[in-house]
């Protein structure tokens, strides 16, 4: 199978070395193009533009994606299919283009959260089992036709880096089964035909980061676990000077032994910093101050007196 792989972050590069690996052909790489970024400006590129360069691919980055030269460029490829992996959303002048289609990686157990954020989505919302799903892209975002799936546990102590990581190996696995498939024609393309209104994973905004602490203590644990280790949960407290304090949570669990009105910080100053949730209390584990480094709680404790300080 030759194939044009389409993709930008790390999460891609683990589909795109196991194609390498796997005997069908990487035609080229679509990516991005370079953005500036950082205190200084500087250029960078995508993950999948540095796998590209360091094994010779031919590289495209489209500024866009109906460009007649870009599309032009892609038809001279004769690709059988192309691949797409945390990419951008394609134009059918794109995506029907290949005789077999282009087939998409989505991180979720599709129909269930289509959109940007599935694996954080998926924590969040306090699921038990999540997975990755390759379907045929059409003219709808992630409602495309099934291919294949694979499911995986979400366990309590899967943060959103974790998860990603385990079902950016997953991905790898399924899409060069995929290819193989679609070389044998042995797959069938089955509808999604959710039995109920299919849970959604929109992006991820500030807003979204925010903890709120009058919900269930599980819920607030799962909204941090969540967002962990990036972009990561989000509180602001008011020290004993009135002074408001932004901080990022990274680790929490939650207590149910006891419980006080919902924002209600409590700490012995050495060891634990707890806020109170609806039914319990969530005892914060690691954390980072507005201009400071990741750390545990015992050590910001050790050189910040939390005394009187409250939630907003």
């Amino acid at each position: 199978m030759k194939t044009v792989f389409f993709g930008t972050p790390d999460f891609a590069v683990e589909s795109l070395d196991a194609i390498m690996q796997s005997g069908h052909e990487v035609a080229a790489v679509v990516t991005v193009p370079d953005r500036q970024a950082g205190r200084g400006q500087k250029l960078v590129f995508s993950a999948v533009k540095q796998y590209a360069l360091d094994h010779n691919l031919p590289l495209l980055q489209p500024e866009r994606l109906r460009d007649e030269a870009f599309l032009a460029e892609l038809r001279a490829f004769g690709a059988d299919v192309f691949v797409v992996v945390a990419f951008r959303m394609l134009p059918q002048a794109v995506w029907a283009m290949p005789r077999l289609g282009t087939f998409n990686l989505h991180a979720s157990l599709l129909p269930d959260y289509r959109g940007a954020a599935p694996i954080n989505r998926a924590i969040m919302n306090g699921e038990h089992e999540t997975g990755v799903t390759t379907f045929l892209l059409n003219e709808h975002i992630d409602e495309g036709n099934i291919l294949l799936q694979a499911s995986t546990p979400i366990s309590p102590d899967d943060n959103a880096g974790t998860l990603h990581d385990r079902l950016a190996a997953m991905g790898r696995s399924l899409v060069v089964e995929t290819l193989d498939g679609m070389a044998a024609g042995s797959l069938t393309p089955r509808p999604q035909q959710p039995s109920r209104e299919p849970k959604a994973a929109p992006k991820i905004f500030k807003d979204d980061c925010r903890t709120v602490w009058q919900q269930p203590v599980q819920r607030v644990v799962d909204h941090i676990r969540g967002l962990a280790p990036y972009p990561a949960a989000t509180m602001q407290l008011v020290n004993e000077s009135g002074a408001t304090v932004d901080f990022k949570v990274f680790e929490a669990t939650a207590e149910t032994a006891a419980t006080a009105p919902a924002g209600t910080l409590v700490s012995d100053g050495k060891t634990h910093l707890k806020i109170a949730a609806d039914n319990g209390f969530v005892n914060i584990l690691s954390l980072q101050m507005s201009g400071k480094k990741r750390m545990p709680t015992a050590d910001f404790l050790r050189g910040c007196n939390v005394s009187g300080w409250k939630t907003v």
